[in-house]
């Protein structure tokens, strides 16, 4: 049917053009014509000319879609009727219908430049471009044999095409859309919609298109699944696009409308903050698991400060239950929304079990970054070898915990990897109470946590006296010459405030820490302390200065999130959540979304 439609309506442009029948339609001025009577008679006309011809030469098989076809045919002349006579207005009879269809070339090709700086060759072929007398515009059309789902894909087409002709002829161009069945409508785009809006994205869709052509599975930002998949047949990419949707284990769908929806918001944003006298341009958007990271460019002159002053504004013109975190980036201004349909980050998407060598780097989950990578730490770098957990509850601070730890004992061998746990609650570890992994029992007991301390502190300088006996600087050059390698031990101490009530057990706490952290790297034994009581009194400056790694989950205030990740730094008590979390390493801080590990109890046994 498409097919067919698209060769006879050309058909119907060109013969109009050339037959002197279709111009004595239109000698009469402009009142006195009728587009009823002006479109039933060039219907006529296109039947005994050309269709019918048409018609006969074809299969008798084909005779209802070729009925689809004539019904298509009937809604777009009744269209062009109506052009035709505003159009005389303005126009001679002999020149209307010449003058009104442009009848010069219709293939187009732009070179556009990517904001990575990179071009992409754009072609294409126009169905038909329409002069309107009035508007004195150009309006560019493509015909459509189906109503579509999404308008949207179809504006994303005639855009294209209005961005390309305004190159090549440097005069505004209007958009519009034909569908003509099941009934005729009409959706038209004009030039300043799509330059404010639409045309201003195509550079950052188009390097998007991009990067879905190498993307794979479990990263986030898939290729969207279309709405019209009987499409697929007759489309060119079918071969290779079609391996982006039979996963049911990645939820594409949701994702990609909200990829959809971000530049919307994008553009929103934008409004609001020049309704504010401040003047950015929209960058483009990352969509993560939890939120949406719009990338703004302040104009020449604008202060980054002016718009980090507005977050609390913004809060309110977009509805938002927090202010939403700004912050300034290479070349850019970040502002992270929450997404309306959050999603989760699952572990098995990320990480499969398999058996890690004694030599190998120990690695810990940390979370899923913007473009759906895993964050990891390796706790053998003096920067990430023993870390301080912050989140106060609801936060996620507990499956974060989880997840890490299964990040480890699901590719290291209990030869290999020793963990030590503290659970004071009694309700983080309680899957991980007979794995084979365990150093020793988990600890729920304040005398027994002070006993393990002291037990690690004494593991630590017993190993220190087997490494100089060998002549190793550490534990991985003892472990690659040694016949017996000694395993790496993850000390996990969850809700570390509920110890630091007693004098005397917070004194030997702080202790032990200052110790293992000031030396513990290099014997294999690392500290990952965490609490939902983050403040001064409780995490005291001697336990910050030997926990270098930092994980900033909700926080409960400012003063909190100064504390777990130092300096000035505010943004961890506006965090969404329920894994949403900020990670420190050395200078750098990344916004990350912790996994989620629904099957512990039998991944650990």
């Amino acid at each position: 049917i498409g097919n067919a439609f698209h060769y006879l309506a050309n058909e119907f442009m060109n013969l109009a053009t050339d037959e002197p029948k279709f111009k004595e339609l239109f000698q009469l001025g402009a009142s006195q014509l009728k587009i009823e009577e002006i479109a039933s008679t060039m219907q006529q006309l296109f039947y005994q000319l050309k269709f019918f011809d048409y018609l006969n030469a074809k299969d008798v098989n084909q005779a209802q879609p070729l009925l689809q076809v004539w019904q298509g045919l009937q809604g777009l002349i009744k269209r062009f009727a109506e052009i035709l006579v505003i159009n005389r207005r303005y126009c001679s009879a002999e020149k209307l219908i010449s003058n009104t269809f442009i009848s010069e070339g219709r293939k187009l090709k732009h070179y556009f430049d990517l904001p990575d700086g990179s071009k992409q060759r754009v072609v294409g072929e126009f169905d038909c471009l329409v002069f309107n007398f009035e508007a004195k515009r150009l309006c560019v059309v493509e015909f459509k044999t189906y109503q579509p789902v999404d308008p949207s894909a179809q504006l994303a087409q005639v855009a294209l095409y209005s961005y390309m002709l305004w190159q090549k002829k440097k005069v505004p161009v209007d958009s519009a859309i034909y569908c003509v069945l099941p009934e005729f409508k009409e959706y038209k785009y004009s030039w300043e919609e799509l330059e404010n809006t639409v045309h201003r994205l195509i550079p950052y869709k188009l390097q998007q298109m991009r990067q879905w052509l190498i993307w794979e599975p479990p990263h986030l930002n898939p290729p969207p699944p279309t709405t019209q998949p009987h499409l697929c047949e007759i489309c060119p990419q079918k071969q290779k696009c079609q391996t982006y949707f039979v996963s049911p284990d990645i939820s594409s769908t949701d994702n990609t409308q909200e990829s959809v929806n971000a530049d919307a918001i994008g553009e929103e944003l934008v409004a609001t903050l020049q309704s504010f006298k401040i003047k950015v341009d929209y960058q483009g958007a990352a969509v993560g698991s939890a939120f949406i990271r719009v990338k703004l460019k302040p104009h020449l002159g604008v202060s980054v400060n002016s718009i980090l002053r507005l977050s609390k504004d913004l809060q309110v013109q977009l509805g938002l239950i927090d202010p939403p975190l700004i912050a300034p980036q290479a070349g850019y201004v970040s502002v992270d929304l929450p997404r309306s349909d959050r999603q989760v980050a699952k572990f098995e998407d990320y990480i499969k079990s398999q058996v890690l060598p004694a030599t190998a780097p120990v690695k810990i989950a940390i979370g899923v970054n913007l473009e759906g990578q895993l964050v990891e730490a390796d706790l053998s770098d003096p920067n990430t070898c023993h870390f301080l957990v912050g989140g106060t509850t609801g936060s996620g601070k507990s499956e974060f915990l989880r997840s890490l730890l299964l990040s480890l004992i699901i590719r290291h061998s209990p030869k290999h990897l020793k963990i030590a746990l503290v659970d004071p609650k009694r309700v983080t570890f309680p899957e991980f109470e007979e794995m084979q992994w365990l150093y020793a029992p988990v600890v729920k007991e304040s005398d027994r946590a002070i006993a393990l301390m002291d037990e690690l502190v004494t593991e630590m300088e017993s190993r220190y006296q087997q490494f100089e006996q060998a002549g190793c600087a550490g534990l991985t050059t003892y472990n690659q010459t040694s016949r017996q390698p000694l395993p790496r031990i993850v000390c996990i101490f969850d809700e570390y405030a509920d110890f630091m009530t007693e004098k005397e057990i917070r004194t030997a706490l702080e202790l032990n820490i200052k110790r293992l952290g000031a030396k513990a790297r290099a014997a294999g034994i690392h500290l990952i302390i965490a609490t939902q009581r983050p403040e001064a009194k409780i995490v005291t400056p001697i336990i910050r200065s030997n926990l270098p790694g930092r994980v900033a989950l909700r926080t409960t205030s400012e003063a909190d999130s100064k504390i777990i990740l130092g300096g000035t730094e505010t943004t961890a008590a506006y965090l969404l959540g329920k894994g949403d979390l900020l990670y420190q390493n050395a200078a750098k801080l990344q916004r990350l979304q912790s996994l989620l590990a629904s099957n512990i109890q039998i991944l650990s046994t």
